[in-house]
């Protein structure tokens, strides 16, 4: 239970630090590409709609493979984005995120010119990083037997590669780097961003995070684990059988509240609080109490009750170990109050995008605090005594909330929960 707040903890609409002395931390820009949309107000009209963005998957192969369906980003065609030589370079995770990052920084207003770019960084987070050029790759040395790659592999593929060009493109030369925990890897990145600007080691932040894993390579790895749904994601409904994959980007300018504020920037939220924990248990399955530790830690260090929290989104993955060591987690860290919680999974309507799944999942967290509307858990059918939460079935709802969180979950054991709030 965290500590009772008192009124000097409260953080007032002009002040510039915490109680703690820490800056305050706000987003002044958003950007995403993913199956849903290519830009955020597509995306945050489908979460309005509960659309879903699963679909037949079409890449060589798919034939071959046991699973044939997933979140994939339909349409897309690097060439209207990119010229030759740096599709070259560039594979498509690191293509989403620049793209992503373009959106993100345009909306936010800033120029990276001067000392600003010296005090500005970016972390994103990232999985699979560059899978589809290893994919490429093995095919054509293994089945076609070539003897030679393209010598820009090992920079295209490597993981640091989304980040490291999004540090040229807008001239960053703060802070830099690549964030690798599984599902949990963009929570983690976005909160290492908040951390690093709160602290005051930077100024702005671009942080989210990106995966292309929908290749014949990574979906027939992931079929070996026996987690994929052949039909559909049905997150906390009985008859769930499985996580669908998906793919695309987010990324978020994480700004000095200070510095938004004076050259008027619209906010779109106040990110307050970030915890993270590790299991220490199973690489593969999760575990309520440590879960139920980070959810804690991330209220504590928002300086937030339970009873201050309208809406989680949750990890909900759609299997049965996630779903109900999640509730379990959520009804043991709010007690009475996790009755009148609103908690819903997007990965139903977006999939699972791995290491880039927090960052898409943080526009509906933005969306339930700035537009008062919660995105649903679409392909909800039978109730499921084990997730007796409210998991906001089927429809969106409208309803105000000042404070969310955000849920993520990883194999290793690796959970990362991030606190926003209203501004």
């Amino acid at each position: 239970m965290s500590p009772k707040k008192t009124k000097g903890d409260r953080k007032k609409t002009g002040e510039t630090t915490t109680a703690a002395g820490l800056r305050r931390v706000v987003i002044t820009g958003a950007g995403t590409i993913n199956a849903l949309g290519h830009d955020v107000t597509s995306t945050l009209a489908a979460f309005r709609q509960g659309r879903c963005g699963i679909s037949q998957l079409d890449f060589r192969d798919v034939d071959r493979l046991s699973i044939q369906i997933g979140a994939q980003v339909h349409n897309w065609r690097a060439e209207d984005h990119f010229n030759r030589q740096q599709i070259l370079l560039y594979d498509k995770f690191t293509q989403f995120t620049l793209l992503a990052a373009k959106q993100a920084v345009a909306q936010s207003g800033l120029n990276f010119a001067g000392k600003l770019g010296l005090n500005s960084g970016v972390v994103l987070g990232t999985a699979g990083g560059g899978l589809n050029t290893w994919d490429e790759n093995y095919r054509a040395v293994y089945e076609e037997g070539k003897n030679r790659v393209h010598p820009f592999v090992v920079p295209k593929l490597m993981n640091n590669a989304a980040a490291s060009h999004v540090s040229m493109e807008f001239g960053l030369r703060g802070p830099a780097f690549t964030v690798a925990t599984a599902c949990a890897s963009s929570n983690h990145a976005m909160g290492l961003a908040f951390q690093m600007v709160r602290s005051g080691a930077a100024r702005v932040m671009l942080t989210g995070g990106s995966e292309a894993m929908l290749c014949f390579g990574g979906i027939k790895a992931w079929e070996g684990l026996r987690v994929m749904s052949k039909d559909a994601c049905r997150p906390f409904s009985a008859n769930r059988n499985g996580m669908v994959q998906g793919e695309g980007a987010g990324v978020f300018v994480f700004e000095d509240y200070e510095h938004a504020s004076a050259r008027g920037a619209d906010i779109l939220a106040e990110v307050v609080g970030f915890a993270m924990s590790s299991d220490a248990q199973d690489i593969v399955m999760p575990s309520a109490q440590g879960a139920e530790r980070a959810i804690t830690a991330a209220m504590q260090d928002a300086r937030l009750n339970p009873e201050d929290i309208g809406y989680i989104n949750a990890h909900g993955t759609g299997t049965a170990a996630n779903d109900k060591t999640e509730c379990a987690a959520v009804a043991h860290a709010f007690g009475h109050h996790a009755d009148r919680l609103m908690m819903s999974s997007t990965k139903s309507m977006h999939g699972h995008l791995i290491g880039g799944t927090g960052a898409v999942e943080l526009l509906a967290c933005i969306m339930a605090l700035r537009d008062g509307v919660i995105a649903p858990t679409i392909g909800y059918e039978e109730p499921d005594p084990e997730c007796a939460l409210d998991v906001v079935p089927n429809e969106a709802r409208e309803a105000r909330v000042d404070a969310v969180l955000s849920n993520a979950f990883a194999f290793g054991g690796l959970n990362a929960v991030i606190a926003l709030r209203r501004v």
